[in-house]
């Protein structure tokens, strides 16, 4: 299930930056995101967050996994549409 941004907006900031994080680590271990730096790391936040209310990631909760996770749109309808 795809959470509206605008529910989103409506998490602690913390939540929303701490889910932000996650998915920037994941883009260090595959060579996406390569700067770890501080002032690095607050721009891809923003930038992060400027995709998110643009439509370009994504956040998909998982119930049968019980997790939540920033995709991008594109890898979402490629997986929805491989199961049809």
């Amino acid at each position: 299930m795809l959470v509206p941004y605008e529910a989103l907006n409506q998490l602690p900031a913390e939540t929303l930056e701490n889910l932000i994080k996650e998915f920037l680590i994941g883009q260090l271990e595959d060579g996406s995101f390569a700067s770890t730096g501080e002032d690095s790391l607050q721009s891809a936040i923003a930038h992060c967050r400027s995709a998110l209310s643009r439509g370009e990631l994504v956040v998909e909760f998982s119930e049968e996994e019980e997790s939540i996770a920033i995709r991008r749109k594109e890898d979402i309808v490629s997986v929805d549409s491989a199961q049809d």
